[in-house]
Parts: structure tokens; sequence; C-alpha cells
């Protein structure tokens, strides 16, 4: 009965991340990498189908196939969430303008999801 519960937590908990994900992908406050790669992790331990969905996805599945593979990211892939994180930070700091402590704050987060994709291991070229 236990590994039936567990398997049924884990699958929750991986669309809860995929939500999520999809949610980070359009606020700037929320990652959508980090959630997905979490739901990649659920499914490959509850649900083969599910985990093979997220790896054929059209959009994010190639890039989650080589982080699975090889814990790396392509530099191209790594460049563009870069320059999404900045854009999107951007536009939120623009909004707020006036409210210097929300901003700062929001320059700290930009800060810290920057560090961390730079981080990321690049792809060997081929």
């Amino acid at each position: 009965m236990l590994p039936q519960i567990k398997r049924h937590l884990l699958m929750g908990l991986g669309w809860l991340c995929v939500i999520l994900g999809a949610i980070g992908a359009v606020l700037p406050l929320l990652p959508t990498t980090p959630f997905l790669i979490l739901a990649l992790a659920c499914f490959s331990k509850s649900s083969p189908r599910f985990h093979t969905m997220l790896l054929h996805n059209k959009w994010f599945g190639p890039t989650l196939a080589q982080w699975e593979a090889k814990h790396t990211v392509q530099r191209k892939v790594k460049h563009k969430a870069m320059a999404l994180i900045i854009a999107t930070f951007g536009i939120s700091i623009w909004i707020l303008s006036g409210r210097i402590e929300l901003q700062l704050m929001l320059v700290c987060l930009c800060l810290i999801v920057l560090a961390f994709v730079w981080r990321l291991k690049e792809a060997e070229k081929p």
C-alpha cells in the first residue's frame, strides 16, 4: 500500500511542478527550469508515461533530456534563459518605479537567479 501512496504523491508533486514551471514561464519571480527538472525526477519514479511525455515535449524536451543524461545545458539555451530573466525582471522593475525597496528586492532576486543559471554546466561542443 505504501508504494502506491508514494507513487501517487510523486505523481502529484510532478504535476504541481509542471504547473509551477508553466506559470514561471510568464512570471519573472518563478523559475521554470528547476520545476521542470523536479517534475522529470518525480515522474521518473512514479510514471514512465509522464516522464516520456516531458522528454518528448517539443519546447523543453530536448533540454530536459540533455539535463537528465549529462546534467548540462547548451550555451545558447543558457544565454536565452539569462536574456529572458533580465527582460522579465527589467519589466517588473520598471513597472514598480517609485517603490525603491521592491525594485532593490527584484534586483537581488534577479542576480541570484542569474548566478544559478550562470553556474550550470555547459554541454561540450560536438
